[in-house]
């Protein structure tokens, strides 16, 4: 009989790692369904509470300040606990918040519902990112956070299907009440199969004990990183940390505002019907699922050189988002939509490259959670003043279009400061 920890075996083999990554994605799947049906039952909550594009603006901001608020905790009790139980735990919690929110009856117990949502998804980016340092070798790093974050891109697209058919059929609540329940069956998962150590995995082969180098990663029985290493508080004293929240809050202006208001535009501006926005509204965000996996993939070939990855592809992108909303045809505003996304998803797997391989293991966690954190923030700030944007100018979305432009261009402006050497080395 075979032990699977010492028996290494020929030709492909799926391994823990890959189990790992497939839950994480589950997690990650979920997270993003549970926040982004918010933006195509905008339109009908608004009916209800009889409420403007503004304060319709600031149901979306209230779960990015929350979102943005735990962040950095999240990251730092990952770093402290171990992941497993951070993840476990934010998942189950925003799952019961998702399901709550299609029970509230007033719009101040909402906004509140929006925003502890906000806090439990909050606490599982860092904690994530902090698994993915710990079970994959740094030349797979790029592609598997690719991989999981190929939600940003299907997590809007299945949502803008699964929350149209239901919005149609069974209305706005029931889309909230459905998904809260998934994720705490994703949650006993990670709890189980998931461990802060991957040395002490019982399915991890001595193969990939040895890719993994975990002797240079964790001591067996610890979270921490043995030999040469930074802490969190002098990371913060280095220029990469600081480069990198700032594209990232760049980035993400235009990033949620693309996504939170597409739904509104394409039936208010382009006229389109809720299931046609269901459908053509998913369009860009599976072509950005394609871009994201490229991207995720050419990063880890750019190692070293990533932000002349992230800089033309986001400038491109940026020309899309103009073309989509000064073209006259609203079928092609669709296809420029698709474009713009193929592009941006390429940047977004290029940064993402970029911050799990210039953060030392032993501090993903609270160091990925700050850069998250000012994405998170421009998450708060983007719907909000998109909305204003939009009652300012009598319903037109040009400006706000405007706005997502100049704050994607604004990205590539603090990508050009960021040296070319952006891996651990530089900084342990």
């Amino acid at each position: 009989m075979s032990n699977d920890r010492t028996t290494p075996k020929q030709g492909f083999r799926w391994k823990v790692r890959y189990s790992v990554l497939s839950i994480l994605w589950m997690g990650w799947l979920f997270s993003f369904l549970d926040r982004m049906v918010i933006g195509i039952a905008l339109p009908f909550i608004g009916a209800e509470f009889q409420i403007d594009a503004a304060t319709q603006g600031l149901i979306l901001s209230t779960f990015f300040a929350g979102y943005a608020l735990f962040q950095i905790p999240g990251g730092m009790l990952a770093d402290k606990f171990g992941p497993r139980r951070v993840m476990a735990i934010a998942i189950a919690w925003w799952s019961i918040f998702t399901s709550i929110t299609g029970l509230v009856a007033t719009f101040p117990i909402l906004l509140f519902c929006r925003f502890v949502f906000g806090v439990g998804e909050g606490s599982f980016p860092g904690a994530s990112w902090k698994t993915i340092s710990l079970y994959f070798p740094p030349s797979e790093r790029a592609t598997a956070t690719a991989i999981q974050s190929s939600v940003n891109t299907l997590g809007p697209a299945i949502a803008s299907l699964v929350a149209a058919g239901i919005i149609a059929a069974y209305g706005w609540r029931t889309v909230f009440i459905s998904l809260g329940i998934p994720g705490l069956f994703i949650a006993l998962a990670i709890y189980f199969y998931i461990k802060d150590n991957p040395a002490k995995h019982p399915h991890m082969t001595a193969e990939e004990i040895k890719e993994l180098n975990v002797a240079s990663v964790v001591k067996a029985g610890d979270t921490k990183p043995a030999g040469k290493s930074i802490s969190f508080k002098d990371f913060l004293k280095t220029p990469i940390l600081w480069q990198m929240l700032f594209i990232w809050f760049l980035f993400d202006i235009t990033f949620w505002g693309f996504v939170s208001w597409l739904p509104s535009y394409l039936m208010k501006v382009r006229g389109f019907s809720l299931l046609k926005t269901g459908i053509y509204g998913s369009l860009p965000f599976f072509v950005g699922t394609v871009g994201m996996l490229i991207g995720g993939f050419l990063s880890d070939r750019f190692k070293g050189k990533r932000k002349w990855l992230f800089i033309p592809n986001t400038l491109i992108a940026s020309f899309f988002l103009y073309m989509t909303y000064s073209v006259a045809w609203p079928d092609m505003a669709v296809v420029y939509q698709c474009v713009a996304a193929f592009f941006m998803f390429i940047a977004f797997a290029a940064f993402w490259g970029l911050v799990v391989d210039s953060i030392p293991p032993a501090i993903m966690g609270s160091s990925s959670g700050t850069v998250n954190f000012g994405g998170q923030v421009a998450g708060f700030i983007s719907p909000f003043v998109m909305g204003y944007l939009i009652d300012l100018n009598g319903g037109s979305f040009d400006m706000a279009f405007i706005f997502l432009i100049i704050a994607a261009i604004a990205s590539t402006l603090v990508a050009l400061t960021v040296k070319n050497s952006d891996t651990t080395a530089d900084v342990q």
